[in-house]
């Protein structure tokens, strides 16, 4: 029995929304989270690479899995990024320090990210061209749905239980996902493209319906023994640790990891000797052989050297205070190596055959445009994401994060509604329009948020730029996708659309240090004018509840500049849309020569 093609979308869909939810999940989870790990909460900038190793793994590896599900198929890619998924979960869920934190975060973003470009070129393969928009603009709405629900659903775990029940419901969750997708069965979608989406299994042994005779039992062995002495060294049971023989298991042969134990050492060799399985069984239960070929035919030194200068970007400006600092204290070095890193990209995408970009594969203005057009729609986004809280915990909830991240709440739900509309939209009216229509709504919301003073977010007049905003923002984003695909070869798609959301991210980056400078000299030259504290304070102390105030109002003079800034990136989005989308067509209707800027 065939399954609807639609189906299969449907499955990718939610697996993007779960995973856009885990990407906000941790923002109210993060304070238990370094306490776990044994940092104080006073020192959050130490827990920052728990945010930034999500993120580097999310960006970093996107391009080289988006090219990946050009060779070996969509669901393999999905399939894999989904087990992927759950891999870093269950890590997270099981670790005990930072470095244990830190990888299950980057795992999790691996696998979370992978899960992007292959169904944005899934939408591609089941849908001709002029059926795009609402498919890319529902993706685009399940997406940024999370960013409201990820917040929400870690709130109500958290209200009843442990940070690590999140974590371990991604695992249950993801395996899940990976269990319907692999149960899926095609023929031929109205593209004609089948092949390109269902090829190669994912997985080894496990792969298509197979009987019991066909699993490899030595992989389970070593799995179920890796598993059983990884649960023992991350729980360390007391009445194990504390009897005199067993307890021994649990000390270390030397230094202090846990994992130098010996029962840490049991599991570190049985997972050895299971990655070992994978590459050389017949039918492994991981086919690591096969996903290692993939890699290297799409160009794996090209995607490291790539890997790096986006990494070198993303550490430069996460890693710092978005509130005090441009960088963080090491940025310059970071900055340093990305530049290293992209001249090596540069020349080895002009000296090698088949590098990770294909020669020509962004040849068209409407190709390399969408990506101009999402990295400024990701500098203007980004103000709204970390500047509204700001300005509402510089005003009215100084004492409530969570209050302050619900004034942010407003905008996002408008953001999913937009996706929706975009994509409905973009179906009748040219996409370079439809963006830039979105754009100039964004635009218009950022100068309302400009003039908003200290008692503004009481009223609900203030949720009317955060509506607009929010919405305007969600028009633009299925024009966009759907503009990239439809001026790229379909053997390109996942790279495109990894190139996109790599775009979008990068200048978010960018553009929170270029609008943090700028709000930040707005500050100080605000607080360079102030009158001496002891003039405002009647000269009996140095701070008071007068001066407190003109602190504030600086405060708030440095967000409304920085809200001015963001509508100039949204407006030049706009612009740029309306250009660089010319000669690309994603209408289902005959062409209107008056619509078409």
């Amino acid at each position: 029995m065939r399954n609807s093609p639609r189906l299969l979308l449907g499955l990718a869909a939610v697996a993007v929304a779960f995973a856009a939810a885990d990407t906000y999940v941790v923002v109210l989870a993060l304070p238990d989270m370094m306490e776990s790990a044994g940092i104080p909460i006073d020192q959050l900038q130490r827990g920052a690479p728990i945010v930034s190793g999500f993120l580097l793994g999310y960006v970093a590896m996107l391009p080289l899995i988006g090219r990946i599900a050009d060779l070996r198929g969509r669901v393999p890619v999905l399939i894999g990024a989904l087990v992927l998924f759950a891999v870093g979960s269950l890590v997270t869920t099981a670790a005990y320090d930072l470095p244990s934190l830190v990888a299950g975060r980057f795992l999790q973003g691996v696998g979370g990210g992978g899960l992007v470009p292959a169904t944005l070129a899934l939408v591609a393969d089941v849908y001709p061209v002029e059926r795009r928009g609402v498919p890319l603009g529902i993706v685009s709405a399940v997406q940024e749905l999370g960013s409201v629900v990820g917040p929400l659903y870690g709130a109500v775990i958290l209200a009843v239980s442990d940070w690590r029940v999140i974590f371990a419901v991604n695992l249950v969750v993801g395996l899940a996902l990976a269990a319907a997708l692999r149960s899926l069965r095609f023929g031929t979608n109205p593209q004609g493209s089948a092949q390109k989406t269902c090829s190669s299994p994912p997985m080894g042994g496990v792969a298509g319906p197979r009987g019991w005779a066909t699993v490899d039992w030595s992989g389970v062995v070593f799995l179920l023994v890796v598993a059983g002495a990884a649960a023992l060294v991350v729980v360390e049971p007391t009445p194990l640790v504390m009897d005199v023989t067993w307890g021994q298991l649990f000390i270390p042969v030397t230094g202090a990891s846990r994992w130098l134990s010996p029962l840490g050492l049991v599991a570190v060799v049985a997972a050895l000797l299971f990655l070992v399985r994978c590459w050389t069984a017949r039918r492994p239960l991981a086919d690591l052989r096969g996903w290692w070929q993939a890699a290297v035919k799409a160009d794996l030194p090209g995607a490291l050297f790539l890997a790096a200068s986006l990494g070198g970007v993303i550490l430069a400006f996460a890693t710092a205070d978005p509130r005090v600092q441009v960088f963080a204290r090491q940025g310059w070095w970071y900055l340093l190596a990305a530049v290293v890193a992209s001249v090596a990209f540069v020349w080895h995408l002009r000296t090698d055959d088949a590098p990770l970009v294909p020669h020509g594969a962004f040849r068209r203005t409407p190709a390399w445009g969408s990506l101009v057009v999402s990295f400024f729609v990701g500098s203007a986004l980004i103000a709204a994401l970390i500047d509204i809280p700001i300005f509402a915990r510089t005003t009215v909830y100084a004492d409530s994060q969570l209050l302050a991240a619900l004034v942010l709440v407003r905008f996002l739900v408008a953001l999913p509604v937009g996706a929706v509309v975009g994509g409905y939209l973009s179906r009748t009216y040219a996409a370079g329009l439809v963006t830039a229509v979105g754009m100039v709504l964004a635009a218009a919301g950022f100068v309302l948020m400009s003039r908003w003073d200290l008692t503004s977010l009481h009223g609900w007049p203030a949720t009317v730029p955060l509506l607009l905003g929010g919405f305007g923002f969600g028009l633009a984003l299925a024009p966009v996708n759907a503009a990239v695909l439809a001026a790229t070869d379909s053997d390109v798609h996942g790279l495109a659309g990894a190139g996109v959301v790599v775009s979008r991210m990068m200048g978010m980056l960018v553009g929170v240090s270029a609008l943090t400078t700028i709000g930040l000299r707005r500050y100080y030259a605000e607080a360079g004018d102030l009158p001496p504290p002891l003039q405002v304070c009647g000269g009996t102390t140095t701070r008071c509840d007068a001066f407190d105030h003109l602190l504030q109002e600086a405060g708030i003079a440095q967000e409304q500049t920085v809200f001015v800034g963001a509508a100039g990136c949204a407006l030049a989005a706009a612009v740029l849309a309306v250009v660089l989308f010319r000669g690309v067509e994603t209408r289902a209707l005959p062409s209107r020569p008056w619509l078409n800027p």
